[in-house]
């Protein structure tokens, strides 16, 4: 992948903030004409430094209120186990994420649920569906502080 400089990085500061932006107006933030503004734009897109443009849906609009946080731990590991193990949850639909990880245990799920009984489900599915599932621990979020996928290219 190319080296992104001080331009590109500008450009991904502003999508970010704000991904309707018209080209032109983009180009006018970053001190750019218009022509070579979405040259750029259409490379870091290309090249997959972009990967897509979304919106971003209130939960609760959705009547999914309850953010969940289950971490589990396999009884045995292979790389059988872990494809198997991502396959499966990648079709669970109130996954939103799930991070094979480091440490005491071996996944990190996101999922967003209506109630309690949904949390109840989802868990037995994970411990009883999946193979190898041997322990979780569940953290149910009370309150939303911070959450973004703003990632700053300056940093």
């Amino acid at each position: 992948m190319r080296e992104l400089d001080r331009t590109d990085r500008r450009i991904l500061d502003v999508l970010q903030h704000d991904g309707r932006i018209s080209m032109t107006e983009l180009a006018e933030r970053i001190g750019l004409s218009a022509t070579p503004c979405t040259e750029r734009v259409r490379r870091l897109e290309r090249d997959g430094v972009i990967s897509g443009y979304y919106a971003r849906v209130d939960p609760r609009a959705l009547g999914k209120p309850m953010l969940v946080f289950v971490e589990f731990k396999l009884a045995a590991k292979s790389a059988n186990t872990f494809d198997t193990v991502g396959r499966k949850l990648s079709n669970v639909p109130e996954v939103m994420e799930c991070h094979l990880v480091s440490g005491e245990f071996d996944y990190l799920i996101k999922a967003r649920i209506t109630e309690m009984t949904d949390y109840r489900r989802l868990l037995g599915a994970i411990l009883n569906e999946l193979p190898a599932a041997a322990e979780s621990r569940s953290y149910v979020v009370m309150e939303e502080v911070k959450e973004s996928l703003y990632l700053s290219p300056f940093a």
